[in-house]
């Protein structure tokens, strides 16, 4: 007997959607044909959900980051921990990207041609500005310290967040250890209200992701119906490059990893995860796609503690995708315009990569959003610079979607590894 719609796994709801949504944007255009509203409607009804999920997605990482403190002890070795699995990731993400890229060289296929591609390309694709994002580590690291302890909530600043539930979840721990002669506040109240707020934010977040499919049916159709598919045939060979190296870490090195270092094989982790997967793949944003990355990890058994420190605290670390997406997409347009790099400039290419992935939240579009700064460090002229982001920009709506897939399957990874080495070598 057949599932009943209701009934079918996330994953297959989103890829219905994403099939419809591929159909509307191909049947519609831009032109308005269904009733009184086109492609372009349709996109900010998908963006409305998006909004919603991300809105949600800022209070769940605070108060599950606290819940964890209460749940359970988070001692300075998890942090470190973390921090080194995360190395570890992002220095085989780059070793991947900068192997295909001075391997097969493919940005050669483009010198002598960028200036053809780049008057085909639609001049309205460029990217929104980010001016509050550097590659100065001191600047960004100024920029997560709040001037109240409202502004990264009203700002949806991830990071900031993360501090700030680090820092209250520390101190609640320290006062649930004083002792009585000490004076000990009375904190079960305050611990129950935490964890009230965060089952209620649980409960409702499923409410909303229920019509995600439905967002990705929008956000799909008005990309299909703003580029359309004919320019994708010119950008075939820089789509293929930065896809490949997107998959080989996401689809090779993730499950390997999760096998041998976890112990969970690949059907597991990649058939586990395929919900919260997807769901980055569709909405475009590993921090919208945190309430279901926590539902996936859950069900693979992986304990709260691990899995809330790697996808709430660990989050913007874990953006493997869009740092691999930068450095390949710099060290790609430096060949189209025979800019030969050395293995130094290389580095300092990395260094840029990782930095501007480690500076920003999981939002749409983020990666080409930072994109120019990278470029710039690459040492690429600022007219190939401007010229080149409305070139990339008609094809890197499927890119993104790659990048916060794999965003998505780091943050598993590393809740899977640390939940592993927990159980090998708890924290006392």
């Amino acid at each position: 007997m057949p599932l009943h719609p209701k009934r079918w796994p996330l994953s297959v709801r989103v890829l219905v959607g994403l099939f419809f949504g591929i159909i509307l944007g191909v049947y519609g255009g831009s032109r308005t044909y269904l009733l009184g509203m086109d492609n372009a409607d349709l996109g900010q009804i998908g963006m409305l959900i998006i909004r919603l999920l991300k809105a949600l997605a800022i209070p769940l990482i605070l108060f599950g980051i606290l819940d964890a403190f209460i749940q359970t002890r988070i001692t300075p070795r998890s942090g470190l921990r973390l921090v080194f699995i995360c190395l570890i990731n992002v220095s085989m993400a780059f070793t991947i990207g900068l192997t295909l890229m001075n391997w097969d060289k493919p940005g050669l296929a483009w010198r002598g041609h960028i200036d053809r591609l780049i008057a085909q390309a639609p001049s309205q694709a460029n990217p929104p500005a980010l001016t509050n994002v550097t590659l100065d580590p001191l600047h960004n690291l100024g920029g997560y310290i709040p001037q109240s302890l409202l502004e990264p909530i009203l700002n949806n600043n991830v990071i900031s967040i993360v501090l700030m539930a680090i820092l209250f979840g520390a101190a609640l721990g320290s006062l649930k250890r004083d002792p009585p002669e000490h004076g000990a506040v009375e904190l079960i109240p305050l611990e129950h209200s935490i964890s009230a707020i965060y089952h209620l934010l649980v409960r409702v977040l499923g409410w909303v992701v229920k019509i995600v499919p439905l967002a990705v049916l929008c956000l799909v159709a008005q990309a299909v119906g703003k580029s359309g598919l004919g320019i994708f045939s010119d950008l075939a060979g820089y789509l293929g490059i930065i896809a490949l190296g997107l998959c080989l870490h996401g689809f090779i090195y993730y499950p390997l990893v999760a096998w041998f270092a976890a112990g969970v094989s690949p059907r597991k982790y990649l058939g586990g995860g395929a919900d919260a997967m997807l769901s980055g793949m569709s909405t475009n944003s590993s921090l919208a796609t945190v309430p279901i990355t926590l539902q996936c990890l859950k069900r693979m058994g992986v304990g709260d503690n691990s899995a809330r420190l790697a996808a709430c605290a660990g989050t913007n670390l874990n953006n493997d995708g869009v740092t691999l997406y930068e450095a390949m997409t710099a060290l790609f347009l430096a060949q189209a315009i025979g800019l030969d790099l050395d293995a130094s400039q290389q580095i300092v290419i990395v260094l840029a990569a990782l930095m501007a992935g480690v500076g920003i939240a999981g939002v749409p579009e983020a990666g080409l959003i930072v994109l120019p700064l990278v470029l710039g460090a690459a040492g690429l002229p600022e007219s190939v610079v401007a010229a080149a982001i409305p070139l990339i920009a008609p094809v890197d709506w499927i890119l993104a979607r790659l990048r916060s897939a794999v965003n998505v399957l780091s943050d598993m990874l590393v809740a899977l590894l640390l939940d592993a080495w927990e159980r090998r070598y708890p924290t006392v």
